[in-house]
């Protein structure tokens, strides 16, 4: 698939903050509901600067396997809060790159809205592919929020200075939230709705999971591998 680098990547933290203000503005905070292909994207780290990108790419409707890639390489850039993505971005545009089908959502183990100057890492990916994304946190980042209802479904916002910037989603009955916000082409109730739908068994979703266990099971010291299921090749 075709990825627009429509910046050099930075090399200090001017310059990333930069970036970031450069291309907020392309945010678009509206787009389709519905998408046949859904595509994780996580990074698992092995020691400090050694990582593993990972894009899994899933049939919306089965949540079967089209196509997987994993790139292994370095941190691109130091660790800084609210630049985390410039670690990460160089490698995982290059598993984006390897695919040969283009997914119709991005799904990002991050944050997007939520983020200190509103644009974190599924607000990049979604500008730089032209594609809807959304991210999926673990844990809180910024702005404050009640607890959720403990029933799977319940929400409740996430504002930063006056604006909501995401949902406190509970997945899982009981079980503690995710965080869900815009990254680019999606309104978030569809960024709710599908964060749902794509969570029939665990907290997370399913496309998220997959690649965080290809990432993290992938030989560090191999460079890359693509894989297509049956029906794609």
């Amino acid at each position: 698939m075709r990825v627009d680098l429509l910046h050099p990547w930075p090399e200090s933290v001017a310059e990333a903050e930069a970036v970031q203000e450069l291309l907020r503005p392309r945010v678009e905070l509206t787009g389709p509901d519905r998408f046949a292909t859904v595509a994780g994207l996580d990074v698992h780290y092995h020691g400090d600067d050694d990582l593993s990108a990972a894009v899994v790419v899933l049939d919306a409707a089965t949540l079967s396997v089209v196509e997987q890639v994993v790139v292994n390489g370095k941190a691109a850039f130091p660790y800084v809060p609210g630049l985390f993505a410039f670690r990460e971005l160089p490698v995982l545009v290059e598993a984006l790159e390897r695919l040969t089908v283009t997914p119709d959502l991005l799904v990002c183990d991050g944050y997007g809205l939520a983020h200190p100057r509103g644009f974190g890492l599924a607000c990049h990916v979604g500008v730089l592919t032209g594609l809807p994304a959304l991210g999926v946190g673990k844990t809180p980042f910024v702005g404050t929020h009640e607890p959720p209802p403990p029933e799977r479904g319940a929400w409740s916002p996430i504002e930063l200075d006056g604006a909501v910037v995401g949902r406190a989603l509970r997945t899982r009955d009981g079980v503690k939230p995710v965080y869900v916000s815009q990254g680019h082409r999606i309104s978030l109730e569809t960024a709710t709705d599908q964060v749902l739908a794509l969570t029939p068994r665990y907290r997370l979703p399913e496309p998220v999971r997959r690649a965080d266990h290809l990432a993290r099971h992938r030989d560090p010291a191999a460079r890359a591998a693509t894989t297509r299921s049956r029906a794609t090749r």
